[in-house]
């Protein structure tokens, strides 16, 4: 039975594990705080899940789902995750991040960074997307008619495969968006980011707290990747 190591308790992470111990998967999930904060957690996850420190859900994890705040990348130990596929559900938000050069200019993507950062090359991003109440919301078994897909991209075709089994695990299908060049495709403000898992994409904002997830199939991701135009993001809002 494989091992899903997770860094990062929040939200997103959370939900990736609750999908995971549902899949029959173990979870070592992690945060900055230590073990002791998450009891609460794996005591609702169930026996497949156990906290552990950073380096345990690293070391254990067959794969990594990262789930941390982009300014807290440089804060993992050196090295780390060199040996491991890694799912990064990280965005660049400047108003949480402070203002990074390289991405304010578009030198590099978010994605890139952060895989220059950890020196992997089984990097792929993924759940960076989607809302994590709709995560557990929309996940559906292989086969189903209203299975919904994530985006993911990375550089690596091997890894990216390998992603895209483990969350097809979870239950979603993938759309390979391209490479760590391309991710800015489905990052905050494009087509594809949040709005698109709506029943109604349209929706007000004001309303947004009381609108239901919607299944959201391959195409209409591939469409919504398609019509993506990059934004500018030192002016982005959220």
């Amino acid at each position: 039975m494989p091992t899903l190591g997770i860094i990062g308790s929040g939200n997103i992470g959370s939900a990736v594990a609750r999908l995971a111990v549902a899949a029959d998967m173990f979870v070592v999930i992690a945060n900055s705080r230590g073990p002791e904060t998450l009891q609460d957690l794996v005591a609702e996850l169930g026996p497949l899940a156990q906290a552990g420190t950073v380096q345990e859900a690293a070391e254990r994890g067959d794969a990594v789902v990262l789930s941390i705040p982009l300014k807290a990348v440089p804060d993992l130990p050196e090295g780390l995750l060199a040996d491991k596929l890694v799912l990064d559900t990280s965005n660049y938000y400047p108003f949480r991040d402070g203002r990074i050069e390289e991405l304010v200019d578009n030198t590099v993507t978010s994605s890139e960074l952060v895989q220059r950062r950890l020196d992997t090359p089984r990097y792929v991003k993924a759940f960076n997307n989607i809302m994590a109440a709709h995560i557990p919301a929309l996940a559906r078994p292989a086969g189903a008619a209203d299975r919904t897909a994530l985006p993911i991209a990375g550089d690596d075709a091997q890894a990216k495969a390998e992603a895209a089994e483990i969350i097809g695990r979870l239950g979603f299908d993938t759309v390979d968006a391209g490479p760590l060049a391309e991710s800015w495709r489905f990052e905050p403000e494009t087509p594809v980011y949040g709005r698109i898992y709506f029943e109604d994409p349209n929706v007000p904002d004001e309303l947004l707290a009381e609108s239901d997830p919607g299944p959201t199939p391959a195409v209409d991701i591939k469409a919504a990747l398609d019509a993506a135009t990059r934004v500018n993001v030192a002016e982005r809002r959220f």
